[in-house]
Protein backbone atom coordinates (compact mmCIF):
# COMPACT_ATOMS: atom_id res chain seq x y z
CA UNK A 1 0.00 0.00 0.00
CA UNK A 2 1.38 3.40 -0.92
CA UNK A 3 1.79 6.14 1.63
CA UNK A 4 -0.80 8.41 0.03
CA UNK A 5 -3.85 9.53 2.02
CA UNK A 6 -6.88 7.25 2.23
CA UNK A 7 -10.11 9.22 1.86
CA UNK A 8 -12.97 7.79 3.93
CA UNK A 9 -16.73 8.29 4.00
CA UNK A 10 -18.33 7.47 7.38
CA UNK A 11 -21.85 6.03 7.27
CA UNK A 12 -23.73 5.58 10.55
CA UNK A 13 -27.14 6.78 11.66
CA UNK A 14 -25.83 8.00 15.04
CA UNK A 15 -23.98 11.35 14.90
CA UNK A 16 -22.16 10.62 18.18
CA UNK A 17 -20.82 7.35 16.75
CA UNK A 18 -19.61 9.20 13.66
CA UNK A 19 -17.90 11.80 15.85
CA UNK A 20 -16.09 9.08 17.77
CA UNK A 21 -15.04 7.27 14.63
CA UNK A 22 -13.79 10.46 13.02
CA UNK A 23 -11.62 11.20 16.06
CA UNK A 24 -10.17 7.68 16.08
CA UNK A 25 -9.46 7.63 12.36
CA UNK A 26 -8.01 11.09 12.02
CA UNK A 27 -5.55 10.31 14.81
CA UNK A 28 -3.93 7.86 12.37
CA UNK A 29 -1.53 9.06 9.67
CA UNK A 30 -2.86 9.04 6.08
CA UNK A 31 -6.52 8.56 7.04
CA UNK A 32 -8.79 11.46 6.03
CA UNK A 33 -12.52 11.55 6.73
CA UNK A 34 -13.88 13.48 3.75
CA UNK A 35 -17.58 13.08 4.47
CA UNK A 36 -20.33 11.59 6.59
CA UNK A 37 -23.76 10.13 5.96
CA UNK A 38 -26.59 9.07 8.25
CA UNK A 39 -28.64 6.94 5.86
CA UNK A 40 -28.30 4.64 2.87
CA UNK A 41 -29.68 7.29 0.55
CA UNK A 42 -27.24 9.91 1.80
CA UNK A 43 -24.37 7.40 1.60
CA UNK A 44 -25.00 6.74 -2.08
CA UNK A 45 -25.28 10.44 -2.80
CA UNK A 46 -22.10 11.32 -0.90
CA UNK A 47 -20.16 8.43 -2.46
CA UNK A 48 -20.99 9.76 -5.90
CA UNK A 49 -20.05 13.32 -5.01
CA UNK A 50 -16.91 12.65 -2.99
CA UNK A 51 -15.58 9.49 -4.67
CA UNK A 52 -13.83 8.30 -1.48
CA UNK A 53 -11.35 5.44 -1.45
CA UNK A 54 -13.31 3.62 1.22
CA UNK A 55 -16.75 3.70 2.86
CA UNK A 56 -16.98 2.64 6.50
CA UNK A 57 -20.57 1.36 6.59
CA UNK A 58 -22.72 0.58 9.63
CA UNK A 59 -24.50 -2.75 9.16
CA UNK A 60 -27.75 -1.77 10.89
CA UNK A 61 -27.91 1.80 9.63
CA UNK A 62 -31.38 2.63 8.32
CA UNK A 63 -32.86 5.67 6.59
CA UNK A 64 -36.27 6.77 5.38
CA UNK A 65 -36.50 3.81 2.99
CA UNK A 66 -35.58 1.33 5.75
CA UNK A 67 -32.53 0.21 3.75
CA UNK A 68 -29.94 -1.67 5.80
CA UNK A 69 -26.21 -1.13 5.57
CA UNK A 70 -25.83 -4.46 3.79
CA UNK A 71 -28.42 -3.52 1.19
CA UNK A 72 -26.77 -0.12 0.79
CA UNK A 73 -23.42 -1.85 0.28
CA UNK A 74 -24.82 -3.97 -2.54
CA UNK A 75 -26.15 -0.86 -4.28
CA UNK A 76 -22.99 1.14 -3.68
CA UNK A 77 -20.54 -1.50 -4.89
CA UNK A 78 -22.63 -2.09 -8.00
CA UNK A 79 -22.81 1.62 -8.78
CA UNK A 80 -19.24 2.50 -7.74
CA UNK A 81 -17.11 -0.67 -8.02
CA UNK A 82 -13.89 1.28 -7.45
CA UNK A 83 -14.92 2.27 -3.91
CA UNK A 84 -14.08 -0.24 -1.18
CA UNK A 85 -16.62 -0.89 1.59
CA UNK A 86 -15.68 -1.97 5.10
CA UNK A 87 -18.60 -2.97 7.33
CA UNK A 88 -18.77 -1.80 10.93
CA UNK A 89 -21.09 -3.60 13.33
CA UNK A 90 -22.03 -4.42 16.89
CA UNK A 91 -22.94 -7.96 15.78
CA UNK A 92 -20.46 -10.83 15.67
CA UNK A 93 -22.77 -13.39 14.05
CA UNK A 94 -21.09 -15.13 11.07
CA UNK A 95 -24.23 -14.89 8.93
CA UNK A 96 -23.95 -11.10 8.98
CA UNK A 97 -20.39 -11.41 7.69
CA UNK A 98 -21.45 -13.75 4.90
CA UNK A 99 -24.25 -11.41 3.81
CA UNK A 100 -21.92 -8.41 3.90
CA UNK A 101 -19.23 -10.05 1.76
CA UNK A 102 -21.82 -11.34 -0.68
CA UNK A 103 -23.07 -7.75 -0.97
CA UNK A 104 -19.57 -6.67 -2.00
CA UNK A 105 -17.98 -5.56 1.27
CA UNK A 106 -14.26 -6.27 1.61
CA UNK A 107 -14.18 -6.60 5.37
CA UNK A 108 -16.14 -6.65 8.62
CA UNK A 109 -14.90 -5.06 11.82
CA UNK A 110 -16.64 -4.79 15.19
CA UNK A 111 -17.50 -1.38 16.62
CA UNK A 112 -15.89 -2.19 19.94
CA UNK A 113 -12.59 -3.14 18.29
CA UNK A 114 -9.55 -1.07 19.31
CA UNK A 115 -8.76 1.86 17.06
CA UNK A 116 -5.60 0.13 15.84
CA UNK A 117 -7.70 -2.81 14.60
CA UNK A 118 -9.94 -0.52 12.58
CA UNK A 119 -6.88 1.13 11.05
CA UNK A 120 -5.43 -2.32 10.28
CA UNK A 121 -8.73 -3.31 8.67
CA UNK A 122 -8.66 -0.22 6.45
CA UNK A 123 -5.04 -0.82 5.43
CA UNK A 124 -5.76 -4.50 4.70
CA UNK A 125 -8.78 -3.72 2.55
CA UNK A 126 -7.03 -0.92 0.69
CA UNK A 127 -4.10 -3.27 0.09
CA UNK A 128 -6.41 -5.65 -1.75
CA UNK A 129 -7.06 -8.05 1.13
CA UNK A 130 -10.12 -8.94 3.14
CA UNK A 131 -10.40 -8.36 6.88
CA UNK A 132 -12.50 -9.71 9.74
CA UNK A 133 -12.24 -8.94 13.43
CA UNK A 134 -10.21 -11.68 15.12
CA UNK A 135 -13.17 -13.27 16.94
CA UNK A 136 -15.11 -13.54 13.70
CA UNK A 137 -12.16 -15.01 11.82
CA UNK A 138 -11.87 -17.77 14.44
CA UNK A 139 -15.58 -18.56 14.18
CA UNK A 140 -15.51 -18.73 10.40
CA UNK A 141 -12.37 -20.86 10.29
CA UNK A 142 -13.75 -23.42 12.73
CA UNK A 143 -17.25 -23.62 11.27
CA UNK A 144 -18.11 -26.78 9.31
CA UNK A 145 -18.73 -26.35 5.62
CA UNK A 146 -22.39 -27.09 4.92
CA UNK A 147 -23.16 -25.38 1.63
CA UNK A 148 -24.53 -27.71 -1.08
CA UNK A 149 -21.80 -28.73 -3.50
CA UNK A 150 -19.13 -27.18 -1.31
CA UNK A 151 -15.61 -28.20 -2.23
CA UNK A 152 -16.68 -30.70 -4.88
CA UNK A 153 -13.53 -32.16 -6.42
CA UNK A 154 -11.27 -30.69 -3.73
CA UNK A 155 -9.13 -32.68 -1.34
CA UNK A 156 -9.83 -32.45 2.39
CA UNK A 157 -6.75 -30.22 2.79
CA UNK A 158 -7.94 -27.92 0.01
CA UNK A 159 -11.38 -27.69 1.64
CA UNK A 160 -9.70 -26.82 4.92
CA UNK A 161 -7.66 -24.08 3.26
CA UNK A 162 -10.80 -22.76 1.57
CA UNK A 163 -12.39 -22.33 5.01
CA UNK A 164 -9.37 -20.32 6.15
CA UNK A 165 -9.64 -18.19 3.01
CA UNK A 166 -13.30 -17.55 3.89
CA UNK A 167 -12.11 -16.47 7.33
CA UNK A 168 -9.83 -13.84 5.80
CA UNK A 169 -6.53 -15.58 6.52
CA UNK A 170 -3.48 -14.74 4.43
CA UNK A 171 -1.19 -17.43 3.00
CA UNK A 172 1.20 -16.76 5.87
CA UNK A 173 -1.58 -17.07 8.44
CA UNK A 174 -2.87 -20.32 6.93
CA UNK A 175 0.65 -21.75 6.85
CA UNK A 176 1.08 -20.92 10.53
CA UNK A 177 -2.29 -22.46 11.50
CA UNK A 178 -1.71 -25.68 9.54
CA UNK A 179 2.05 -25.97 10.12
CA UNK A 180 2.78 -25.78 6.39
CA UNK A 181 5.19 -23.72 4.34
CA UNK A 182 3.83 -20.60 2.66
CA UNK A 183 4.83 -22.07 -0.71
CA UNK A 184 2.73 -25.17 0.00
CA UNK A 185 -0.29 -23.01 0.82
CA UNK A 186 0.25 -21.01 -2.37
CA UNK A 187 0.29 -24.26 -4.35
CA UNK A 188 -2.95 -25.40 -2.71
CA UNK A 189 -4.59 -22.08 -3.59
CA UNK A 190 -3.53 -22.42 -7.20
CA UNK A 191 -4.92 -25.96 -7.31
CA UNK A 192 -8.20 -24.81 -5.76
CA UNK A 193 -8.59 -22.08 -8.38
CA UNK A 194 -7.74 -24.49 -11.18
CA UNK A 195 -10.23 -27.12 -10.01
CA UNK A 196 -13.01 -24.58 -9.51
CA UNK A 197 -12.32 -22.71 -12.74
CA UNK A 198 -11.58 -19.49 -10.84
CA UNK A 199 -9.02 -16.99 -12.10
CA UNK A 200 -8.85 -13.95 -9.82
CA UNK A 201 -8.12 -13.63 -6.12
CA UNK A 202 -11.31 -11.65 -5.46
CA UNK A 203 -13.38 -14.36 -7.16
CA UNK A 204 -11.73 -17.03 -5.00
CA UNK A 205 -12.48 -15.08 -1.80
CA UNK A 206 -16.09 -14.57 -2.85
CA UNK A 207 -16.47 -18.29 -3.63
CA UNK A 208 -14.98 -19.18 -0.24
CA UNK A 209 -17.33 -16.81 1.57
CA UNK A 210 -20.37 -18.12 -0.28
CA UNK A 211 -19.56 -21.82 0.03
CA UNK A 212 -17.23 -22.31 2.99
CA UNK A 213 -18.94 -20.03 5.52
CA UNK A 214 -21.89 -20.96 7.72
Amino acid sequence: MSEQDINILLVDDHPLVRDGLRARLEAAPRLRVVGEAGSAEEALEQAGLLQPDLVLMDVNMRGDSNTSGIEATARLTQRYPGIAVLMLSMHDRPEYVTQAIQAGARGYVLKDAPGKDIVLAIDTVMGGGIYYSAALARQLASAPATAPGYGEGLTSREQEILRFIAAGQSNKGIARELDLSVRTVETHRLNIKRKLGIEGQAELIRYAIQHASP
